[in-house]
């Protein structure tokens, strides 16, 4: 279904003729143009769309939740969003996901988009960063109720460093038992969509820009310690396999950030590990254009999304 969207057809024509035509003169070669990527400029030049809700879980001033409620009495379907930024509030915040956001909303998704504190913000990096995550998405169900939200059709999507975070909370139940990151009874995903994700951090430390995970790998991941001789161990994704919720990547083939080899590396880890994982090139795509509506990614993810649920969503007049 998702493959036959982003396969490129082949088309040959042939013609048929009584008499052999005169060899033609080589072609001149021209060289293809590369496609033209959409920036983070095009993006955030454009109106910006307003959130139904803010849903405030805690004290601190990230302890917040922007809530997108689609029309209709619901019960809505939701998608726990969560943003990338290479885990650093000075490169973004929940609010680069609001068109995206917006697009799903008109889909006919609740959108649960959460905050966190970065690892250059006190408190962020390990555990805060964690913590916030987790605790923004278990608020879910403490709200369900007040908004019709419909819990048995959770499904998440992350974007970069979001895509790491959004993995991470698919996979809390496997968590190691000491772990300070750990709880007893996590927030349900029916699916979770990895868009140019950075899930598997061991990997993604030498493919991505240096500083988006390098500069920041220890305060993200914690020092090892006697107690915790492999930081990886609950912070990566990839060290939780099998995460036993389905999930599929999607990385833009021209993407810099997140390039399609470390989509395709975590497929074949999770697949081999037992879980239903696959992935999703799509041509001409780079970074931003995953989380803009109106381009094929998005299309292509909203589609995803809507078949961890089994249909659609669809709004209850």
């Amino acid at each position: 279904m998702w493959k036959n969207k982003v396969a490129m057809a082949a088309l040959v024509l042939m013609a048929a003729c009584t008499q052999a035509p005169e060899p033609a003169p080589p072609a001149p070669e021209v060289a293809a143009e590369p496609a033209k990527l959409m920036t983070w400029g095009d993006l955030t030049s454009l109106p910006r769309p307003a959130a139904s809700q803010q849903v405030r879980w805690g004290e601190g001033a990230t302890d917040v939740v922007d809530l997108w409620l689609p029309e209709g009495q619901g019960p809505h379907p939701v998608v726990v969003m969560v943003h990338g930024g290479c885990w650093q509030k000075s490169i973004a915040d929940k609010n680069l996901m609001d068109w995206m956001a917006n697009g799903l909303r008109q889909e006919g998704w609740a959108v649960w988009n959460i905050e966190y504190r970065g690892v250059d913000e006190p408190g962020g990096g390990y555990p805060g960063t964690f913590l916030d995550v987790g605790a923004a998405a278990d608020e879910l169900r403490e709200q369900a109720g007040a908004f019709n939200l419909d819990l048995s059709r959770v499904t998440g999507i992350g974007h970069s460093a979001g895509g790491h975070l959004v993995l991470w909370l698919a996979a809390r139940a496997r968590l190691p038992d000491d772990s300070p990151l750990g709880v007893s009874d996590p927030l349900q995903f029916q699916g979770v969509v990895v868009s140019g994700g950075l899930a598997d951090l061991e990997a993604s430390r030498p493919v991505t820009l240096p500083s988006c995970l390098d500069a920041v790998y220890d305060q993200l991941t914690g020092a090892p310690s006697a107690e915790r001789p492999d930081p990886l161990s609950d912070t990566s994704p990839a060290r939780l396999l099998p995460v036993g919720v389905p999930f599929v990547s999607v990385n833009g083939s021209e993407d810099r950030i997140a390039p399609p080899l470390l989509g395709d590396a975590l497929t074949r880890k999770a697949e081999a590990a037992g879980d239903r994982a696959s992935l999703i090139v799509v041509p001409a795509t780079g970074h931003v254009e995953l989380v803009a509506p109106g381009t094929a990614a998005f299309d292509i993810q909203a589609e995803v999304l809507g078949s961890f649920i089994g249909k659609a969503p669809e709004n209850t007049p």
